[in-house]
């Protein structure tokens, strides 16, 4: 939001939804609360409802009453390859091939059977490299991955990050790799960090990974759709998604992950095995076939068969993605977000503790904010019509979701913001 033209009037927040382009998808949400004028500033946990799911859904279980069984191959129903008609759509958001993309599980199972291919100790070369903050979830994988391999994961996880609040920044990553990359196995890192908002130079730490020896794997629960991605084009090795937060398929909704060409076509690359991961010629043969023969793509990791009523949901999410583009999506998450900061440093003053970076290229749709009482805050925000979620003790995240949120919500919200600051800041004394 350049300098000339911010305006703090709630009239220039009027002024900027009657421009938007992207203003027609909020009607094509659900947007959770019984009060339509409540703003929910939740999206990096849970997307709202496409209205379009419910049809998706119901179809889905119309062929399974109508023709049970028989609907795994027959139409309009064909769950055999439910999953596959989506993959188009998927790889175009992540910047991949369909063939380097699959559909399946939850995030933390994928990153385990990623983790099983991918973490391979040998020698020094043993460490995992985490961020600080690193989501807990993504922790446990690495830790229990390592013990696994009989590796105390006290001395098997390096970790890079100026602390629970700082920022990890892409200097001490770098510095990391120079200064002890004969020691990493795999670099394994959150693309959009899920505390503080920050987003990471995915491909400079690629480029840096590999020029150590290192492979490289993010998690993009934070940042699928939510900023462009190139993965292929990066180099990126592995990839794991939920579907869930800023792409709205929904809670359970099936996840994604991502395996490198190069990778996915070699057949000495060990995966964990299951039948929906074998050669699809072989898959229903129970005679002269014993051994597991992966597929060449990244379905190769992929152990049981699609859930059906899970993916379901995927289809109409994604395709709202796609219509409108990551390009127009980012371009409003930036405008967005930076009005948001914008109204906040003026009305909050010295109260606003943020943590997110404050440049645009190294930040998606977040704004969080420090805070004595995080839920404190959260609760009484609720009670005043804003919805937004909190990492406690201290960290209030606010999203504005650039698919169905408005900037009239996000002159709301400062003003909410604000007050709810002020009058914490009474009380305390």
């Amino acid at each position: 939001m350049s300098d000339p033209t911010f305006r703090t009037d709630e009239e220039f927040a009027r002024e900027l939804d009657r421009a938007d382009p992207l203003a027609g998808f909020r009607d094509r949400f659900e947007i959770p609360g019984s009060d339509a004028s409540r703003i929910y500033f939740l999206g990096n946990s849970l997307g709202p409802l496409p209205r379009a799911t419910r049809d998706a859904v119901a179809h889905e279980l119309d062929g399974w009453s109508r023709r049970g069984v028989d609907s795994y191959f027959d139409s309009p129903a064909t769950w055999v390859d439910l999953d596959v008609r989506y993959l188009e759509t998927m790889a175009s958001i992540v910047g991949a091939t369909r063939h380097e993309v699959a559909l399946m599980n939850g995030l933390s199972v994928n990153l385990h059977l990623l983790m099983a291919s991918f973490y391979r100790p040998e020698g020094r070369r043993v460490r995992v490299l985490i961020e600080r903050p690193c989501f807990p979830s993504d922790r446990y994988v690495v830790q229990t991955q390592l013990a696994w391999h009989g590796i105390d994961p006290e001395d098997g996880i390096l970790e890079v990050g100026d602390g629970e609040h700082g920022p990890i920044g892409i200097e001490g990553i770098e510095a990391a790799l120079r200064d002890r990359g004969d020691e990493i196995a795999v670099v394994f890192l959150g693309g959009v960090n899920f505390l503080t908002g920050e987003l990471l130079d995915m491909e400079r730490i690629t480029e840096a990974a590999h020029s150590a020896g290192c492979v490289v794997g993010f998690d993009l629960a934070h940042a699928v759709g939510n900023v462009p991605l190139a993965l292929s084009d990066w180099g990126v090795d592995f990839a794991a998604w939920c579907t869930y937060k800023y792409l709205n398929s929904g809670p359970g909704a099936v996840a994604g992950l991502f395996v490198n060409q190069r990778h996915a076509l070699d057949a000495e690359r060990f995966r964990l095995g299951g039948w929906w991961g074998n050669d699809p010629v072989a898959r229903f043969r129970w005679r002269g076939q014993d051994d597991f023969v992966p597929r060449r793509d990244a379905a190769g990791w992929q152990v049981s068969c699609p859930p059906v009523l899970a993916l379901a949901p995927l289809g109409p999410a994604l395709e709202l993605c796609a219509e409108a583009g990551m390009p127009a999506i980012r371009d409003k998450s930036i405008r967005l977000t930076g009005y948001l900061e914008r109204l906040l440093e003026h009305l909050a003053g010295p109260l606003l503790r943020l943590i997110t970076p404050t440049s645009a290229e190294s930040r998606g749709a977040q704004l969080s904010l420090v805070t004595r009482d995080a839920r404190g805050l959260q609760m009484s925000l609720a009670a005043t019509g804003l919805d937004l979620d909190v990492r406690e003790p201290d960290v209030v995240r606010l999203a504005p979701a650039p698919l169905f949120n408005t900037f009239h919500e996000a002159w709301r919200a400062a003003h909410l913001v604000t007050e709810a600051l002020q009058a914490q800041e009474e009380h305390d004394g």
